[in-house]
């Protein structure tokens, strides 16, 4: 945000604004001084509304998303510092570990074993290898592919120190940013609240010529049809809209952070609640995430110590992220290490699904390897027989009882990692992809995962909600399944990476609709996985914590991560967890659907109530020998409906609002404005016949009679627009009722107060509001008896909107 005056001023950049502050100077220029006043009073203090509003909206949303942002280590006077990305100048020495985002460009001036996926600049999606330059070294090769580094590249593997040489918008990434300027593309919800402008725009535009048209056939004053037009169409625009939307949304996000869910970009709160398929690994959310090593066995299973001494070795040097399953090795007490020390690293990556480590003791040099087991089975050409170091050669037999052994541990629930090994020369210095060949293979390496006892009521409390569940990970068919089977969670269809891979997308979204188990997917597939569920129409969420799942963040319409996850994934998702629980998911869900809910209450209420009035005027400009209502009362009444419903955002949720995912539905709203509103107008009829007919009212008390009942009727209204059931048995909110009772007193004390007749009032007798009171309650029954034949009427004609009310 700019500064204050700034943001001030631009909220007077709305035409409709800047057109009545031009007439009100015309009207000041003409001797109107009055209207001059009362229209720039009115314009200002609507303004000043919608500014403060959200410029509140606006701090608590920057405060939270602060407390989530990215965050480096840098070298300063010696010490090590954590500090926030964009504090970092040229420079600075910044300390670089796997899943870190690199925060700047700059060059590598020392590092081991690093690998950076810089995609983002060359397009390229594998790894490349950094080395180091010594700082101040001249000469080296600067480019992608060797020492230079840059802002928004991620490090897969290993660890360095970057010297910063540009940052911000210097950067080669900023550079390219700001040659594109590119706008990311509108979420749903920027959508729907596009469209309903578009709607909102057509009909004031039609209304406002139609209204110039007969006040200039019927020969009335030029100006005062000018202003009465303008007038009408502020009347007819939520102007509050944008003040309502942020502070809804703000409000969402804070409810939210007390439950556990940080929102970083404020639409993702009402995306959430539209949310009907969330896809989501099952470690840390059906699971404890609490991984412990069951065992480690020979191919038949027999325990084996060989296994567990390479795997430690593997785990201890390997420079990547550490795994849950490395942390759960490196937790047992470490074997005897010797003299062993690390030459060289083949990096983990989602592709291989394995990594491995050359060791040297000085005596020989091992490149020990740990991974899928079903990848490793298929590099090995012999076995470690027993536990003397006998070595076989594979033959059909052999492999078949290894992969037995493999089946019987993933039925059991069990995660399971292959370990084997391959002595090199002495002279290999580097480790290569094409070294993981003609292995020896070792072992296995099995590890359990306990299910999460709230995972339970957490899946069929999504699932009460209209949100389907569907699993995402990289284990195995037979321990997902043993995992669904101990929670009670019914598989509707499985698939497997090696499935997915010759689909074609077409054939992927008919069969992604009805599985609800993917195993052994691989980063690519699961992104295509999300792709395929939203191009099905879904409202889709992922939760996914790590580096590869950084795509799939980026491509669902909710990324959800974690606390704790990798910089690359925090910095792709839109919410931040900060408890790895499936209940707090559901908690963000329904949050987001109050949410929405009070954003579409306003925008009932609003277009409704001001689309009926302003027809009314309209319609009374035809036959009427005067204006239907000053322009300086439209002003008026419609500020003070606004007031009425500045607390929307705060305003309490019937349950049957929250059922199911809520989406935008133009056709609803459209709708349900021309129904009730047309109900408003032909009481504002019945209220014009009143006067004109019973009373003989001339033009002021004309005038102050409809201002009332227009007020009044479409204050107290919202308390029937607010819920689809009963209003008496739905509570509304206090601040809601503070305001709206207030403003309806105040428009029955209006004509009586001192400065009344600046506005064109005038007192009138006590029969108007014995009427009054009579057409008011009267016109409340009515609009709860349309409302409910409106709801069974959208619900029979099978429209998204929500079930009837009871």
């Amino acid at each position: 945000m700019h500064s204050l005056p700034v943001e001030f001023l631009k909220r007077f950049g709305n035409p409709l604004v800047l057109i009545l502050l031009v007439a009100s100077l015309i009207a000041g220029l003409t001797g109107e001084l009055a209207s001059f006043v009362i229209i720039v009073v009115m314009v200002v203090a609507s303004v000043t509304l919608d500014f403060a509003q959200e410029y509140r909206a606006h701090r608590a949303s920057e405060r939270l998303r602060k407390s989530v942002q990215v965050r480096a280590s840098v070298v300063r006077d010696g010490l090590v510092h954590r500090i926030r990305v964009s504090g970092i100048v040229p420079g600075d020495l910044v300390l670089l570990a796997a899943g870190n985002l690199i925060p700047a460009d700059g060059v590598l001036v020392e590092g081991r074993d690093l690998f950076v996926n810089q995609s983002i600049l060359t397009g390229e999606s594998f790894p490349v290898e950094k080395r180091a330059r010594s700082v101040g070294a001249a000469g080296g090769d600067s480019g992608p592919d060797g020492d230079a580094l840059f802002m928004g590249s991620s490090l897969i593997s290993g660890t360095g120190k970057m010297l910063v040489g540009q940052t911000g918008s210097s950067t080669a990434l900023g550079k390219i940013a700001h040659s594109l300027d590119v706008t990311p593309p509108p979420s749903a919800f920027e959508r729907g609240t596009r469209q309903f402008g578009m709607l909102i725009m057509r009909l004031t535009l039609l209304m406002v010529l139609f209204v110039l048209l007969v006040n200039t056939a019927w020969h009335r004053p030029l100006f005062d049809s000018f202003l009465f037009a303008l007038a009408l169409a502020v009347g007819l625009t939520p102007e509050l809209l944008p003040m309502v939307v942020s502070v809804t949304l703000s409000r969402g996000a804070l409810r939210l952070a007390g439950k556990g869910v940080v929102v970083k970009r404020l639409a993702a709160v009402q995306n959430f609640g539209a949310v009907d398929v969330l896809c989501t690994d099952k470690t840390g959310t059906l699971t404890e995430a609490r991984i412990h090593l069951a065992g480690h066995m020979n191919f038949v299973g027999a325990p084996s110590p060989k296994v567990f001494e390479l795997a430690y070795l593997n785990s201890h040097f390997e420079t990547g992220i550490k795994s849950p399953l490395d942390a759960a090795i490196l937790e047992r007490p470490a074997p005897p290490l010797g003299a062993w020390r690390k030459v060289d690293e083949v990096p983990f990556d989602f592709e291989r699904r394995r990594v491995s480590v050359l060791l040297d003791d000085g005596d020989r040099r091992v490149l020990i390897v740990k991974g899928a087991p079903e990848e490793l089975l298929r590099l090995c050409s012999h076995y470690r027989a027993d536990e003397s170091g006998g070595e076989r050669a594979w033959h059909d037999e052999s492999r078949d009882r290894a992969r037995r052994q493999l089946a019987a541990l993933e039925s059991q629930g069990q995660r399971v990692l292959g370990v084997a090994y391959r002595e090199l020369p002495m002279s290999h210095e580097h480790a290569v992809v094409g070294d993981e060949t003609e292995l020896v293979f070792c072992g296995f390496a099995a590890f359990l995962d306990p299910p999460k006892p709230s995972a339970v009521a957490a899946l069929a409390e999504l699932a009460a909600s209209g949100v389907q569940v569907k699993i995402l990970t990289g284990d195995s068919e037979l321990v997902t399944e043993h995992l669904c089977a101990t929670l009670g969670i019914a598989v509707a269809g499985t698939l497997t990476g090696a499935e997915i891979e010759p689909m074609n997308d077409d054939a992927l979204a008919a069969r992604a609709e009805q599985a609800n188990l993917f195993c052994r997917v691989s980063p690519a597939q699961k992104n295509r996985i999300i792709l395929a569920l939203k191009s099905r129409g879904h409202v889709v969420g992922y939760l996914g914590d790590g580096i590869n799942d950084a795509p799939a963040l980026h491509s669902a319409d909710v990324g959800v991560s974690v606390e704790g996850a990798a910089d690359v994934a925090r910095e792709a998702a839109d919410l931040i967890l900060t408890r790895h629980d499936l209940r707090v998911l559901h908690d963000g869900v329904l949050e987001g659907r109050r949410t929405f809910a009070n954003v579409r209450k306003y925008i009932m209420m609003g277009t409704s109530s001001n689309f009926g009035n302003m027809f009314s005027m309209a319609a009374a400009s035809v036959f009427l020998p005067f204006l239907p209502m000053l322009p300086v009362q439209i002003l008026l009444n419609n500020i003070l409906y606004d007031i009425s419903e500045v607390p929307v955002p705060l305003d309490r949720v019937d349950e049957d609002w929250i059922l199911t995912p809520q989406v935008w539905d133009m056709r609803f709203i459209r709708n349900f404005m021309l129904v009730i509103g047309l109900v408003s107008s032909l009481f504002d009829f019945l209220t014009f016949y009143v006067l004109l007919a019973v009373m003989h009212a001339g033009e002021a008390l004309f005038h102050t009679g409809w201002f009332i009942e227009s007020l009044v009727s479409q204050v107290l209204v919202i308390f029937v627009i607010r819920t689809r059931g009963n209003p008496f048995a739905s509570a509304p909110s206090r601040a809601l009722v503070a305001t709206s009772v207030a403003v309806v007193m105040l428009a029955f004390a209006f004509p009586f107060l001192p400065w009344a007749r600046h506005f064109g009032f005038e007192t009138p007798a006590p029969l108007f509001y014995a009427v009054l009171v009579v057409l008011v309650v009267v016109y409340l029954f009515v609009v709860e008896a349309v409302k409910r034949l409106f709801y069974r009427h959208m619900a029979t004609a099978r429209d998204p909107a929500l079930p009837v009310p009871a």
